[in-house]
């Protein structure tokens, strides 16, 4: 089973640290700003599971970015958005995402997606300035799974996030269907501005 899955969030929250947790098992503190698409392979209930994990970097501009961030989203079979439990500005962030990504597929009449939201550096609880109680209301009145992980100290609460994810996707039947590359929301997108210029003479 192929499935896509896009990590969003501001810069500094521990995106890339989280993606990498889960590649590699280990911790890497300091990234630059960097778009990358990474696969993984894993087995889950006996089945051969490959994620294609793009971590994507934030734009604070939504409207300047709409078409690649269409682009994310119309490839994505579900989300990772990532706040830091230290910083309020990025669980707002996460917030608004949330609400950006559920009406864009509903504009361009996609599958839904599932999305996991994920308060990250619980290790830096003395700095906590977002409840945990936030985060799980959050969750639960937009219809996502919430976690609270440290990428720093624990890769199994890593681990547990995106396998709950895919969960999620085979529930939802988004990931059972063959994702579009890069080429297919090409072809699909040529083939709306097609049956547009048809209608229109």
């Amino acid at each position: 089973m192929d499935a896509n899955i896009v990590v969003m969030g501001t810069e500094g929250v521990g995106k890339s640290a989280l993606t990498v947790r889960l590649l590699t098992r280990r911790f890497i503190g300091e990234y630059g700003d960097i778009e990358t698409i990474y696969s993984h392979n894993f087995s889950a209930d006996g089945r051969e599971i490959n994620l294609n994990i793009w971590d994507s970097p934030y734009c604070e501009d939504l409207c300047l970015e709409t078409s690649r961030y269409e682009k994310r989203i119309q490839w994505a079979d579900g989300f990772v958005l990532v706040y830091s439990i230290c910083d309020r500005a990025s669980f707002n962030t996460v917030s608004s995402l949330v609400h950006t990504i559920k009406s864009t597929k509903v504009y361009l009449n996609t599958d839904k997606a599932p999305i996991v939201i994920v308060g990250n550096k619980r290790d830096l609880h003395h700095r906590r300035t977002v409840l945990s109680e936030e985060g799980r209301v959050l969750a639960l009145t937009t219809d996502c799974l919430f976690y609270e992980v440290s990428a720093a100290e624990n890769y199994h609460s890593v681990l547990m996030v995106f396998h709950a994810l895919v969960d999620r996707m085979k529930d939802a039947k988004v990931a059972t269907k063959r994702p579009l590359g890069l080429k297919g929301i090409v072809k699909s997108m040529s083939a709306v501005f097609a049956r547009r210029r048809t209608e229109s003479v």
